[in-house]
């Protein structure tokens, strides 16, 4: 454990707590949304559009982050925007305020990703990526453990009470904020323009001037992302295969714990077999999973299908970054994982949109199969992406 620094294990809790905050809500929230007026189509255009800034404001704080040669401040103003953004979605019920709120969440968080990323790749060597992306990984997702089950906890005492969540999520959040505080302060990084003006799309620019393996693997991931749509319709699936909330919350929490629990020791395996094998082999899972939620509606099947879910998500969250991280120069990480964040989020907007109309008009089976077919045409192609430059040596 000697490769997991002071400052991974601070950023690893400060992820904790958020998002325990967040995922204490997320598993309610399509419910929640239904229950004031929200069709399916809405739902998936707010996920969209949600996803669609973080995305974005990754790219610009990205580039930020490495022209200021600064990390700590994008991290620490991140957490605190996502943190205050939670009890705004009980206030009131309007669409509008409900989508402000929720897109405020996002901004957040992309305001902090390339920065915190930066942070954990700097801390790492190029042997030990996957160790550590893996480590941050399982640690945030227990906090993605802990939050369900106190939201399941709660609503066993105070049944469809979904609003109270909301101000209650405000504690772990507000602890992700205080803990973000012991990072201190760190030296800039050398060779930074200060004065620099930096327009919000300014990271196209960089996606025509990379390096041509870090296009090529991202092409890939952006196709992928295109059919990878937001998780609360495998949530919804299990809910209209007749699954009561506390079913459904506890397959969630299932699903996290299996990412919690794998996602380290997946890092350390890519670190020995290469970060391109274990990736390729999560695709390959999530392929199999989604084939799976069209064809079932079984509560043993959808155990099954959502620890699958959770050892694809370790395979693949942390090991794309670690794998981008090892094809970019270091003072350009935040910039290249911003970016293609940015481009990610678009993807998934579009994604969650798609996937909320095919559901409504030709139903939930070919959604699910479509999506299954896409990743695995994905995987052929990652087949024939270069490995990164800097291979593990086992």
């Amino acid at each position: 454990m000697k490769y997991i620094t002071k400052t991974v294990w601070i950023l690893s809790l400060v992820s904790l707590f958020t998002d325990a905050a967040s995922e204490m809500l997320y598993p309610v929230l399509p419910i929640y949304l239904k229950s004031i007026g929200f069709s399916m189509m809405l739902i998936g255009i707010l996920e969209g559009v949600a996803e669609a800034t973080a995305g974005l404001s990754k790219g610009y704080f990205g580039k930020m982050s490495d022209i200021s040669g600064k990390r700590v401040p994008f991290v620490q103003l991140g957490y605190a925007l996502s943190a205050l953004s939670k009890p705004l979605m009980a206030l009131f019920t309007w669409p509008l305020w409900v989508f402000l709120a929720r897109t405020t969440d996002r901004f957040g968080k992309g305001i902090r990703t390339g920065a915190r990323d930066a942070l954990l790749s700097e801390e790492a060597t190029p042997q030990t990526k996957g160790k550590v992306f893996g480590f941050h990984r399982s640690m945030d997702t227990v906090g993605a453990v802990i939050g369900p089950a106190l939201a399941l906890l709660y609503l066993f005492f105070f049944p469809e009470d979904y609003k109270t969540l909301f101000f209650i999520a405000v504690i772990p959040g507000l602890l992700a904020v205080f803990t973000s505080f012991s990072l201190g302060k760190r030296k800039s990084l050398p060779g930074k323009e200060k004065a620099i003006k930096t327009p919000f799309f300014s990271f196209l620019k960089y996606w025509k001037q990379s390096p041509r393996n870090y296009q090529k693997l991202v092409v890939g991931l952006l196709i992928f992302a295109l059919f990878n749509s937001s998780d609360v319709f495998l949530l919804l699936k299990a809910k209209e295969s007749g699954l009561s909330d506390s079913m459904v919350i506890g397959l969630y929490i299932f699903y996290n714990l299996v990412y919690a629990i794998f996602a380290f020791p997946m890092g350390i395996l890519a670190d020995k077999l290469g970060l391109k094998s274990i990736f390729i082999f999560g695709l390959f899972i999530f392929s199999m999973v989604y084939f799976g939620m069209a064809m079932t509606s079984n509560l043993g099947v959808f155990i099954g299908l959502f620890f699958l879910y959770g050892l694809y998500a370790a395979s693949t969250e942390g090991i794309s970054k670690a794998w981008i991280s090892n094809i970019i120069p270091k003072n350009e990480v935040a910039t290249a994982i911003g970016t293609y964040s940015a481009f990610q989020s678009i993807c998934a907007m579009l994604a969650s949109a798609l996937t909320g109309f095919v559901w409504m008009y030709f139903g939930a089976d070919v959604a699910f199969y479509s999506t299954a077919l896409v990743s695995f045409l994905v995987i052929i192609y990652m087949i024939f992406v270069p490995k990164p430059m800097v291979e593990p040596v086992s």
